[in-house]
């Protein structure tokens, strides 16, 4: 597979360490597994993504769907990032939307402020 990665659960997030690629091939199974633990919940949701090494617009599509998902379920989405993914994220201009965030501490802090 080419898409790896860790689930921790606090009280109100849920945070994911992914490695590798998330491309066409792990984009699926990506967006399935994320999409049933938002449902499950903790509500917010923290995908860290300093250590992915590519991502491809099945992987963008992915996490735009999975950030809708999450604001419909009444949470949030924030993608700690890396420079890699800020710039395909940038090229596409979904920064604000895809809320980019450069570090977990960062984004941990945005979802007390939520």
């Amino acid at each position: 597979m080419s898409l790896r990665g860790t689930r921790d659960t606090k009280d109100n997030y849920q945070l994911f360490r992914l490695t590798g690629l998330m491309d066409a091939f792990s984009e699926g199974t990506f967006r399935k597994v994320v999409g049933k633990y938002i449902e499950k919940g903790p509500k917010h949701i923290i995908l860290d993504l300093s250590q992915i090494d590519f991502v491809d617009s099945s992987g963008l599509g992915a996490l735009v769907q999975l950030v809708k998902k999450a604001q419909s379920s009444g949470g949030t989405l924030q993608i700690v990032s890396n420079p890699r993914v800020t710039q395909t994220v940038k090229l596409v201009r979904l920064e604000k939307f895809l809320s980019l965030q450069p570090s977990v501490d960062d984004a941990i802090e945005n979802v007390k402020n939520a």
